[in-house]
């Protein structure tokens, strides 16, 4: 491992980090190094990995290991302390000297670190919170830093990586208590939602002497987030919802990720043989999405899956719900409050907050709405317009995707 060149170690372990979902820079700080002072900026620029900003803006972030070796042997992971795969490890010297040289080269904006775990969970999480602090304080980078910590870790440690970080990451890894046990006993869920509660305080404390005094240094403001393995267990859909539902109101999470399971060589024979649907996975960050932005709490979302307890995978939980709840249908929308037109199929937040402001204005009809919205034909069968009211809902999605020129009935007998 010793004999690698830095092109060599970037090779295995920006290769490796590809498992980790949880990499995005939304809600991130902005930073500015226009004035001279500081390296870098958060700010929308020039963008390797991309994340999407809930703008759609797309940031560019260096997505690495620190090291893939690690002393525990959970059964999905890729890195486990079994897995015959080839190591690398880098120093802190050579993380900084990466990101700095990508940063001037305008191929990033920041950096996601993450790590297999060496020698202890302490010194791995020492090692960690050091790239972001030398970047932070010997360099003055102003860039985006996401930082993986490590629940085992000296709670000291995790609450340093919340100060030089803008966002920190505790993985719960799968969304069950039973899973975990099963395919990683060695990780402790009991702590890891430990860990996750002691940072959830300690961003809440800083966001408060933030709003007191000026001079208060900022702590972890694009908050945490979590990743869950998908289909290495057999949780279900609903139950995945339901779990990410109550880690959002537990611990005001800014993201819950999904990872799908993906196979690995000499896996053990408690996993799956075959990865689930990428679309699964999919269908999970759309039922997310109703959690957090459409307004439905997670028994309705989880209402939505067919009675395996997972999301069909040929129309999305959104349009299942709606299938499935006929008498909220059709919305008119130019009277209808904004929470229902949210949970209209094919509108969303931008559209519906465009079809509010229009409605002041004058009463929309069809044609308005083609211009506010990307689909008017998967609409038409949800809503009432100036000039449209349709008259029953088709069962299945084929006639909602065929936008006939016909008026289509709401309400079949």
């Amino acid at each position: 491992m010793s004999q690698l060149n830095v092109q060599q170690k970037l090779a295995i372990l920006a290769d490796a980090a590809k498992y980790d979902a949880s990499c995005a820079s939304s809600g991130s700080k902005t930073r500015d190094s226009r004035g001279g002072k500081g390296m870098g900026s958060s700010a929308p620029g020039m963008g390797i990995c991309h994340a999407y900003a809930p703008d759609g803006r797309c940031i560019s972030l260096l997505k690495i290991l620190l090291t893939n070796s690690c002393i525990f042997d959970c059964h999905y992971c890729i890195n486990r302390k079994s897995s015959n795969v080839r190591r690398a490890r880098f120093t802190v010297e050579e993380v900084v000297g990466l990101t700095l040289a990508f940063y001037k080269r305008n191929y990033i904006e920041g950096l996601f670190l993450s790590s297999g775990i060496i020698r202890s969970p302490d010194y791995t999480m020492e090692r960690i919170v050091e790239v972001a602090r030398r970047l932070r304080e010997a360099h003055d980078f102003l860039g985006y830093i996401h930082l993986k910590t490590i629940p085992d870790a000296d709670p000291a440690l995790v609450h340093a990586a919340g100060l030089y970080a803008d966002r920190v990451s505790i993985n719960v890894e799968l969304p069950t208590r039973a899973g975990l046990a099963r395919l990683a006993p060695e990780k402790d869920g009991a702590r890891i939602e430990a860990a996750m509660g002691e940072m959830k305080s300690a961003i809440a404390d800083g966001a408060d002497a933030k709003a007191r005094y000026a001079s208060a240094p900022a702590f972890a403001p694009a908050g945490q987030s979590t990743q869950m393995i998908v289909g290495a267990d057999a949780a279900t859909d609903a139950a995945i919802v339901g779990r990410a539902a109550r880690l959002y109101d537990r611990f005001r999470l800014r993201r819950v990720y999904y990872s799908a399971f993906s196979p690995i060589p000499e896996a053990s024979a408690v996993l799956p043989l075959v990865r689930p649907p990428l679309l699964r996975e999919h269908r999970l960050y759309q039922a997310d999405w109703m959690l957090r932005f459409y307004g439905y709490s997670s028994a309705e979302v989880a209402s939505a899956a067919e009675p395996s307890g997972n999301f069909a995978l040929d129309i999305d939980p959104k349009l299942a719900w709606a299938l499935a709840n006929r008498d909220t249908f059709p919305v008119d929308v130019n009277r209808a409050p904004r929470e229902r037109l949210l949970r209209v199929p094919g509108l969303g937040v931008k559209a519906v907050d465009a079809i509010l402001a229009a409605r002041r204005l004058r009463r929309l009809r069809l044609e308005d709405l083609a211009r506010l919205t990307h689909s008017i034909a998967k609409l038409r069968p949800f809503l009432i317009a100036a000039d449209w009211r349709p008259t029953a809902l088709a069962d299945r999605l084929q006639p909602v995707a065929r936008a006939r020129p016909e008026q289509l009935e709401l309400f079949s007998a």
